[in-house]
């Protein structure tokens, strides 16, 4: 007997593109979160989308020590902190399926790339200053 294909939901693969009135939202909300609970622990942020995709990074000001950097490294102290101040922090990667309906992969640093999580609810929908925070709180 031929096996039966079966559907079977899967939250990392498809989403909808997102409109552009839901971008607004989402930048506004997640700002608007991000000053409530980080404010002073990163000096920007960027979200930006791309096609189903939000992405949210932040920018720090680097820590550096009085004798940093030692005398044989590649580049100038004022080069270093540049450097830093400009490469982001990637923090998350929301899937947009509808409505308020978010799915959210969290980046990780040891795989670089994104990984597929649930919420801090245990949900693998949920809005994207949540998604924000359980990044942030790992992150900034």
């Amino acid at each position: 007997m031929p096996s039966q294909k079966q559907w079977t939901f899967n939250p990392n693969v498809g989403g909808i593109k997102i409109p552009e009135v839901v971008k607004r939202e989402v930048i506004r909300r997640v700002i608007e979160t991000a000053e409530k609970h980080f404010k002073g622990r990163y000096t920007r942020l960027k979200i930006y989308f791309k096609n189903q995709f939000c992405y949210i990074d932040v920018f720090t000001e680097p820590k550096v020590t009085e004798n940093w950097p030692p005398k044989d490294w590649p580049e100038s102290r004022e080069e270093y902190i540049n450097r830093i101040r400009n490469t982001p922090t990637h923090l998350c990667r929301l899937r947009y399926f509808g409505e308020d309906r978010w799915g959210y992969a969290f980046y990780t640093y040891s795989n670089e790339k994104y990984e597929l999580c649930v919420y801090p609810n245990g949900e693998y929908f949920g809005k994207p200053e949540d998604a924000f925070l359980a990044s942030a709180e790992v992150y900034c």
